[in-house]
C-alpha cells in the first residue's frame, strides 16, 4: 500500500486530503515533534492558527507538556506503540481561558522508506459537550434518586408495560409493606395481592394512551405484616415520555389517607346518631359552625315550622321570630359568636299552624372547642316554654293578688300590735311588752317579703315605675347606713365622699342601698364590719359599693346572684332566710335607672357588690 501511494498519488492530493478530513489531524514531525501540517479542525481546537507550523507541539501548547504528554509522544515516537485515548480530560488554554476538555483521539508512529519512525500522526475528535451532558444527566438522575429516595411522600417507578420496580423509596416500601428485595420485579409478581385489583390494567392503560391518572381517598387492599388490610390512598401515576413522546416510565406517588378517611367515616357515624338523637328529642336541635351560620336542624323543627328543607335556616328564623324582637335575638347571638360565651334567650315563634298565635321559646347554645381552644361548631336547642311561661304569668298573677290582700291585715295587725306594746308599757309589763316589739319586727319583715314579692309582679308585667327628682345622695346614704345599723350587730363604716344631688328615684335607690347592705349583714355573720363607699367619677358617674367579709360566692356563681328567686348556699353550719329576690329586684331597678350593678367575689373571703348609675342622665343625653 506504501509502495502504491508513493507511486499513484501526489503530495498534494495528501495534503489536500489531509486538510480536508473530517476530524481534527496534525503531523508531528522530528525529536522535537515540530508541527508539520495541521488542519483547520486541529488549529480550531488549539486556538490557534497556521503560524505554529514548524514549532514543536510543546512550545504550540506548553499546557500540555506536564499532563502526560511528554510520556506517550515517547512511547509513539520512540517504541512505535499506537496510542488511544478515549475521552481524556486535557486542560487547554482556549478563547482565553484555562479550562478542562475531553478528546477521543489516536497517536500513530510514522514511517519514512526505510522503516524508521520519524514522526507522530496526530487524529483527534472533542467530545467536550458529550462529556458534559453525559454528566449533567447522570447528575441530574442522582439528585432526581435522591430526591424520590428522601420526599416525604411514597414513591416508586415502574419502567416499561410488564411494570418492571426500577426504583422505589423508603415509604413506598413500607406501604406494600415489603422490603428492597422487590426492586427489579415485576410489580404483579411483587405485589400478588393486586390481581383482581384495577391498578396494573390501569398502569399498563397509560403506557398505550399516555395519559396521566389520578385517584383520590381510594381502596387498595395490601399485604401488610403478614394479613392482608384495606388502606386508602391519594395517588397518581404519571407517564415519563422520551424524545418521541413514547411513554418508557411511569411515575407513581402515593400519600396515605388511611387514617383521615377512618376518621372521617368515624365522625359521620357519631353524626348520624348525633341526628337520630336530635330527632328523636321534642326539642328542635340545631348546629352552627364556628361563625355562626346554621347548618343543621333537626326533624322536629321542619315539622313545626312546615318549612323546607332547602330553605336557608336563618330565613326561616327571621320569619318565624317576632319582626320587634329579632334585631335584639341577632345582636346577643352575634355577641356570644364573638366571644365564645354560651348563648340563652328567651323569645316568641309563631304557630305554624294558627299564624297569629305566637308560642314562646327558650334558645340556648354552647359552643364546642378543638385542641387549641377555638370554638369548632355551636349545639343549640329550642325549648318550647310556652306552657310553663303562662303558669309563671298565672303564678304572678297570684302572687300579686296574694300580696296586695295580705298586706291590708297585716297594716292592721301592726296597728294592733303597737297598741298592744304600748298598754304593755305603759303598765310596767316590760317582758310582754318586748315580746310585743318583736312581734313588731316580725311583721316588718313580713311586710318587707310581700313587698318584695309585689315588686316582682310589677317587674314582671312591666309595671313598676320610677319615680324621678333630684335628692341629696350623700344625705340619703348616711339615712340607710344609720336605719341599717339599728339592727346590726356589725360596724357600717361608711366612707365619706361628697356626691352632691343627683337625678333618680330616691326611693328605689333607697331600696337598692338598703338590700345591698342587708346582704353583706346576712352573708357575713363570723365578721364584725361591713364597708360601703360612695365615689364620683367622671364628674357625673357613680360607683356605689358595698365590701362584706363573709362567705363568698363561687366565681361559676357570681353571674346568677342577680337572677330571681337564687340563693347564695353556705355551710352546713349556716342558713340564711329570705326569698332570693333582693338582689333581682335591686337589679332590675338599676337597669331602669340607666346604670348597671355587679360583683366581684372571692370565696371564702367575701364580696364587693356595687351599681353605678349617672349622677344626672340629661348631661349624657345633651353631650
Amino acid at each position: 500500500m506504501k509502495s502504491f501511494l508513493e507511486q499513484n498519488v501526489s503530495q498534494d492530493s495528501l495534503v489536500t486530503l489531509f486538510s480536508q478530513a473530517p476530524v481534527a489531524m496534525c503531523l508531528l514531525i522530528g525529536d522535537q515533534l515540530v508541527v508539520q501540517n495541521a488542519n483547520p479542525q486541529i488549529l480550531e481546537l488549539w486556538d490557534r492558527d497556521e503560524e505554529v507550523i514548524g514549532k514543536p507541539i510543546f512550545e504550540v501548547l506548553p499546557e500540555i507538556k506536564d499532563q502526560g504528554f511528554q510520556e506517550i509522544f515517547d512511547s509513539v515516537y520512540k517504541k512505535g506503540e499506537i496510542f488511544n485515548g478515549d475521552r481524556l480530560p486535557i486542560f487547554l488554554e482556549k478563547y482565553g481561558k484555562f479550562e478542562e476538555r475531553f478528546f477521543n483521539f489516536i497517536y500513530a508512529p510514522v514511517y519514512n522508506g526505510d522503516q524508521k519512525i520519524i514522526g507522530i500522526s496526530v487524529v483527534a475528535t472533542e467530545v467536550t459537550d458529550q462529556v458534559i451532558s453525559e454528566r449533567k444527566l447522570k447528575e441530574s438522575e442522582y439528585r432526581f434518586e435522591d430526591l424520590i429516595t428522601k420526599s416525604d411522600y411514597s414513591i416508586a417507578i415502574y419502567r416499561s408495560d410488564d411494570l418492571y420496580i426500577e426504583l422505589a423509596n423508603e415509604l413506598m416500601l413500607k406501604t406494600w409493606g415489603k422490603d428492597s428485595s422487590v426492586i427489579g420485579m415485576k410489580l404483579e409478581d411483587a405485589l400478588p395481592e393486586l390481581e383482581g385489583q384495577p391498578f396494573i390494567g390501569i398502569l399498563k392503560d397509560i403506557f398505550a394512551t399516555g395519559k396521566t391518572y389520578t385517584a383520590t381517598e381510594d381502596r387498595v387492599n395490601l399485604v401488610v405484616d403478614g394479613k392482608l388490610q384495606t388502606f386508602y390512598f391519594n395517588f397518581s401515576y404519571k407517564p415519563l415520555k422520551n424524545s418521541n413522546g413514547e411513554v418508557y416510565a411511569i411515575y407513581n406517588m402515593a400519600v396515605d389517607v388511611t387514617d383521615l378517611v377512618i376518621a372521617r367515616t368515624e365522625i359521620q357515624i357519631r353524626e348520624e346518631k348525633f341526628r337520630e338523637l336530635a330527632d328523636s328529642m321534642p326539642q328542635f336541635v340545631w348546629t352552627s359552625d364556628e361563625k355562626g351560620k346554621i347548618m343543621y336542624m333537626n326533624e322536629n323543627w321542619y315539622r313545626y315550622t312546615g318549612f323546607d328543607k332547602d330553605t336557608d335556616p336563618h330565613e326561616s328564623l327571621k320569619k318565624i321570630i317576632k319582626p320587634e324582637v329579632f334585631k335584639k335575638v341577632s345582636a346577643i347571638w352575634n355577641e356570644s359568636v364573638k366571644t365564645g360565651k354560651p348563648f340563652e334567650v328567651e323569645y316568641e315563634f309563631q304557630d305554624f299552624k294558627n299564624p297569629e298565635i305566637y308560642r314562646w321559646f327558650l334558645g340556648r347554645a354552647v359552643p364546642t372547642f378543638d385542641e387549641n381552644g377555638n370554638v369548632k361548631q355551636w349545639i343549640g336547642t329550642f325549648t318550647d316554654i310556652d306552657d310553663f311561661k303562662q303558669l309563671q304569668t298565672q303564678k304572678d298573677n297570684f302572687l300579686g293578688i296574694a300580696s296586695h290582700e295580705l298586706k291590708t291585715p297585716l297594716t292592721s295587725l301592726k296597728l294592733y300590735t303597737q297598741f298592744i306594746e304600748k298598754n304593755l308599757a305603759r303598765k310596767n309589763d316590760i317582758k310582754n311588752a318586748d315580746v310585743a316589739r318583736k312581734m313588731d319586727s316580725q311583721i316588718d319583715h313580713l311586710t318587707g317579703l310581700i313587698s318584695d314579692l309585689l315588686d316582682v309582679t310589677k317587674i314582671q308585667n312591666g309595671k313598676i315605675q320610677l319615680n324621678e327628682s333630684y335628692f341629696d345622695f350623700d344625705q340619703l346614704t348616711e339615712e340607710v347606713i344609720a336605719e341599717q345599723q339599728m339592727s346590726s350587730r356589725h360596724k357600717i363604716m361608711l366612707k365619706k365622699s361628697i356626691i352632691g344631688e343627683v337625678y333618680a328615684d330616691r326611693h328605689r335607690i333607697s331600696q337598692v342601698m338598703s338590700n345591698l347592705i342587708s346582704n353583706a349583714i346576712k352573708y357575713s355573720p363570723d365578721a364584725c364590719e361591713v364597708h360601703v363607699s360612695a365615689l364620683l367619677e367622671d364628674n357625673n358617674r357613680i360607683t356605689f359599693s358595698v365590701r362584706d367579709f363573709g362567705i363568698g360566692i363561687p366565681e361559676d356563681k357570681q353571674a346568677k346572684v342577680f337572677e330571681q328567686y337564687y340563693r347564695v348556699s353556705g355551710s352546713k353550719e349556716h342558713t340564711f332566710p329570705g326569698l332570693g329576690l333582693g338582689l333581682y329586684i335591686s337589679s332590675e331597678i338599676i337597669k331602669r335607672t340607666g346604670g348597671r350593678i355587679y360583683v366581684h367575689s372571692v370565696e371564702g373571703k367575701g364580696s364587693d357588690f356595687c351599681f353605678e348609675i349617672l349622677k344626672n342622665k340629661k348631661v349624657k343625653e345633651n353631650a
